[in-house]
């Protein structure tokens, strides 16, 4: 598709998608930290033993949710930029 041919409010559609994209990344690198941080305290406190399985499962959580929210990212930015060249 040629520039020439998206009118501006298509070209500001893009933007606008640009920007929600980026943000569901944000929101998606905020889960990882916090179940990455909770993960870690649960395995470090020792008054909460009885829950090591529950820090290791967010742990593998955490890695997991960083690994799609990687994934969607690029995969709708590649979307994205065929629209902007």
């Amino acid at each position: 598709m040629d520039n020439s041919e998206i009118t501006r409010t298509d070209l500001l559609a893009l933007e606008r998608t640009k920007l929600a994209n980026e943000r569901t990344f944000l929101a998606y690198f905020r889960t990882f930290v916090v179940f990455l941080s909770s993960g870690f305290a649960i395995l470090k406190l020792e008054i909460l033993n009885n829950l090591m399985e529950m820090g290791y499962l967010f742990i593998a959580l955490s890695l997991l949710v960083v690994i799609i929210g990687v994934t969607r990212f690029f995969r709708v930015k590649s979307r994205l930029n065929k629209y902007y060249k």
